[in-house]
């Protein structure tokens, strides 16, 4: 069970999960490699995005494939959790190797990743991403004995010597060590050193390798065969060393031996013979033939007494059942169902003939219970029916009236006899054991063609209302639900009437189960389910269900509707039964059924920085006397924070700085009899304030060096000591060549009072109010074009143009000191623009054909469109709209079915088409129908 403080592992559709996903499928693409976006380790899909920054964080691919068992320890981390944690591990750990680790080495790395035939199309084994190229990566080649399942690397299997010594046995055991090369003594030749005239002959003649008598060969090929097979001759000994006992005559032959002349070798013709061995095909058709035969002669194979066991389970439980023994049909019934449960997959009505009839008997003998009739199958089709036979051939058309005509018996609930309750529990048995294997198609389409399962299913559901039988319409029902794709069900047949009268009950399950089934007729087969005749009580009841909160519900009602408005005929019966505005209205609703609003944020323009400049605000004066107040180096330190701000990518030179310092200070220090910084000393102080600021030599490739200061940006207006920034007064600075006024201001009354006295001329009063005299005023604010030429007005209306452009140098109302001080503006960073898009997310799902495409619509939106397509498209050919059109004449009204139905509906449709992506295919459709 996994702990309960961490977080299942679920994947997370935010908009950076998407805008990864589109990354990473862009960059397979390129790479030309393959892209699962969606990888499955056990029975959950991956989250890339969230499994990508888990491993990054813990130092990339490289690094936790060096740590032991640290695979492991990032499934448990990422909410993974099964019962082999070593399968887990490496299946992420692949995962990682297939989808991500070219991604990593690409983006995070910065480097070009290995070719894929050495990267994605090897296996995940070992680490050492980074460093991998062709040169020094071997390719793994596996070996018979070799096993990479586990993702280790495999051990090496001893070698062993493919030259086999004379003696050694070819089938000796793997496991077996070899033995080790006896030793053999050297043992010189002490006979006589003149050998006899005919022996040195003899040795002469066999010595000589190529050229020896047929004597000579026959005589070695002799020796061999009678040198033992046994361990005692050496592994390593030459075949033509003597190894017995010492003989000083050993070259002599005798005369007899030496004349014999052998006779010429007879090849011998081979034959391929079959065994069970090299045929195994033969043999076994063989061994079946020969018991075909003895079938077919009345005799069967004779077996040892006391070794035969019987029939097996399956030929016992099948006869119990056809027999008339209740003892024996409890007991199949009893092993039908766990066989039905534990082997369904397997066991099927084809393989056991006659099981379909057995389990339909057992189940008609519920009738009997119930009623004063005991059904019985009649499989001759010329005979006529008895009151309670039924039609095993063609099925019984007539079997509700039938039904109608029985007697009841008086039944209760709470009281039964035991062979009430027995019987009653072998017919639950054998509805079971149908349900259970029904859900086999082959099943379901066998016993789809078997026509007594539709009268067991229509008297089964035509039992009293009673507790005991609750169970047995279920299976019933569960029956119908998988056969009736498989039918072609005609407005007057029993089944589908039955399915029908289902619909007045009180029951969730009976409901929902029946609408499932009247859905899905002749869903697998080429004719349409035309739902014919159809009361209009139920048409009612489907439209008022889809007002439940009951996804199931709702979803089998609209799968119902989805068949039943494809014909014409039935979309004039539904006008007629219930208010179409509501309906339509109501499908339209559930067009977002489920729908979450998704807001995405789209980069029109990326952020951008503004080239360095050299060029260094001037001191404002009251900046000055606060800095003047502080001591070396304080005061060099509080000046860099003011002037310049932190730029890991732009530079200052020094001389500027130390031209911007000095000419700031210089003369005040000496006004005041103050020493000067040095040089050294004001360089070594810049560069102690910001990380990396240190003072450096530009090279450049004229020859020329700049002494720089890094990681340090000129500002373009100074900063207070507390954070605030200046604002610098750009009045006539229209005309060239002025700069503007170039006073600085830290609030925009001080600046608004600064231009009324110092530009305009306007002096306040003693109480701070202003004249608000008319004459000519004219606009000196750089990019104005209000004011242009003097233009004669009051001085209030010349004040709220001022205004204007004051208020557009400080954009946000001024904070607190310590607020701004924590996050100064960056006026040299060009903000991105964006633009915020929101759209609508339903339920989908992925293409199984297509798993890279676009996710599907699917669930209760896409069968409400559906529906309303259908509407749309078979309505103006219903008898309805021409009699609505007939009155439409008469009052004047322009439209028909569709004005009344989508008119009001159409700033709503238009919104899911522009905002639900995966149902806008289906929209556009819908209202291509409606303007037709």
């Amino acid at each position: 069970m996994p702990p309960k403080d961490l977080v299942p592992h679920i994947i997370e559709r935010t908009p950076e999960y998407n805008e990864f996903i589109e990354e990473l499928r862009a960059f397979h693409a390129d790479r030309g490699t393959n892209f699962d976006p969606e990888p499955r380790v056990g029975t959950t899909h991956l989250d890339l995005l969230r499994v990508f920054k888990h491993i990054i964080a813990n130092g990339g691919y490289d690094k936790v494939s060096d740590e032991k068992l640290a695979w492991r320890r990032m499934a448990q981390e990422l909410g993974l959790y099964t019962n082999n944690e070593a399968a887990t591990a490496f299946a992420l750990k692949e995962k990682f190797y297939k989808n991500l680790a070219a991604y990593e080495i690409k983006k995070i790395h910065g480097k070009e990743p290995p070719p894929k035939d050495i990267l994605e199309d090897v296996t995940a084994k070992g680490s050492g991403l980074l460093k991998r190229t062709r040169e020094n990566f071997l390719r793994p080649t596996r070996n018979v004995s070799d096993s990479g399942i586990s993702g280790d690397d495999a051990t090496p299997t001893r070698e062993r010597s493919t030259v086999d010594t004379p003696g050694s046995s070819a089938r000796a055991s793997r496991g077996l060590r070899e033995a080790p090369p006896q030793r053999v003594i050297f043992q010189p030749d002490t006979g006589p050193t003149r050998q006899p005239r005919h022996a040195s002959g003899h040795h002469q003649q066999s010595a000589s390798p190529a050229h020896g008598t047929p004597g000579s060969q026959h005589l070695q090929h002799q020796a061999h065969l009678s040198t033992p097979s046994g361990h005692h001759q050496a592994r390593g000994t030459p075949a033509n060393v003597s190894v017995g006992p010492y003989n000083p005559n050993h070259g002599a032959v005798p005369s007899v031996i030496a004349g014999y002349n052998p006779r010429a070798l007879t090849t011998i013709p081979i034959r391929p013979v079959d065994t069970p061995g090299n045929n195994p095909i033969a043999f076994s058709r063989a061994k079946l033939i020969h018991k075909i035969r003895q079938i077919q002669a009345g005799r069967l194979p004779r077996v040892p007494p006391g070794t035969y066991e019987g029939a097996n389970i399956y030929i016992r439980c099948l006869n119990a059942l056809r027999s008339d023994n209740p003892a024996e049909r409890t007991y199949a019934l009893h092993h039908w169902v766990r066989i039905s449960f534990e082997r369904g997959e397997k066991f099927r009505f084809e393989v056991f003939p006659g099981l379909d009839e057995g389990l339909v008997e057992s189940a008609l003998r519920v009738a009997s219970l119930f009623y004063d009739v005991e059904w019985k199958v009649s499989w001759d089709p010329s005979a006529p029916l008895e009151r309670d036979e039924l039609d095993g051939v063609n099925g019984t058309s007539d079997i509700l009236e039938r039904i109608q005509r029985l007697t009841p018996k008086t039944v209760l609930d709470s009281i039964q006899t035991e062979e009430f309750s027995d019987e009653m529990l072998s017919v639950t048995e054998a509805v079971l054991t149908i349900r259970n294997m029904v859900t086999l198609p082959e099943n379901a389409a066998y016993i789809a063609n078997f026509p007594p399962i539709k009268d067991m299913i229509c008297i089964i559901m035509s039992l009293p209302n009673r507790d005991i039988v609750v169970e047995a319409k279920h299976y019933s029902l569960d029956i119908a639900e998988h056969i009736t794709p498989y039918m072609t069900l005609e407005s007057d047949d029993p089944l589908y009437r039955t399915l029908l009268n289902q619909m007045d009950s009180d029951d969730r399950g009976v409901i929902l189960t029946s609408l499932r089934a009247l859905g899905r007729i002749s869903m697998n087969l080429d004719a349409a389910n035309r739902l014919g005749y159809v009361p209009p009580s139920v048409l009612q009841n489907i439209t008022n269900w889809i007002l439940l909160n009951d996804d199931e519900f709702t979803d089998a009602c609209l799968d119902f509707l989805y068949q039943y408005t494809a014909v014409v005929k039935n979309v004039d019966s539904l006008l007629g039964a219930i208010s179409g505005e509501n309906l339509v209205y109501h499908l339209a609703r559930l067009l977002s059924h489920g729908a979450r609003k998704v807001h995405k944020e789209i980069i029109l323009s990326p952020e951008k920085k503004l080239p360095p400049s050299d060029q260094i605000a001037p001191m404002p004066l009251q900046l000055r006397d606060e800095l003047l107040k502080l001591k070396e180096p304080e005061r060099v330190n509080r000046w860099v924070k003011c002037f310049f701000d932190h730029d890991p990518d732009s530079f200052v030179t020094q001389i500027a700085a130390w031209q911007a310092y000095n000419g700031a200070f210089a003369e005040s220090l000496r006004q005041a009899g103050l020493p000067a910084t040095a040089p050294a000393d004001f360089i070594r102080s810049c560069s102690q304030i910001y990380q990396n600021s240190t003072p450096q030599v530009l090279a450049r490739g004229d020859a020329q060096q700049k002494f720089i200061i890094g990681s340090m940006r000129a500002r373009k207006n100074p900063f207070s000591i507390d954070g605030r920034e200046y604002v610098r007064c750009t009045w006539g600075a229209k005309d060239p060549p002025k700069d503007g006024c170039g006073a600085y201001f830290l609030d925009r009354k001080e600046m608004f009072k600064h231009i009324a006295e110092t530009h305009l001329g306007t002096k306040p009063d003693d109480q701070g109010r202003y004249a608000n005299e008319e004459k000519a005023f004219r606009c000196l604010w750089p990019a104005c074009s209000r004011f242009n030429k003097p233009t004669t007005l009051r001085f209030i209306d010349f004040a709220r143009h001022l205004n204007v452009h004051i208020g557009l140098v400080w954009p946000t109302p001024p904070s607190e000191p310590r607020v701004a001080a924590k996050k100064p503006r960056r006026d040299w960073i060009v903000p991105a623009k964006t633009m915020t898009v929101t759209y609508e997310e339903t339920q989908t799902m992925r293409d199984e054909k297509n798993p890279n495409g676009p996710p599907q619509a699917t669930g209760i939106p896409l069968s409400a469109v559906l529906v309303l397509r259908n509407i749309a498209r078979n309505i103006s050919k219903t008898d309805a709209e021409d009699e609505l059109l007939k009155e439409n004449e008469a009052t004047g009204e322009p439209g028909g079915w569709k004005e009344r139905l989508f008119r009001p509906l159409m700033p709503r449709l238009f919104e899911v088409m522009a905002e639900n992506r995966a149902l806008a295919p289906y929209m556009a459709s819908l209202l291509d129908l409606i303007h037709e």
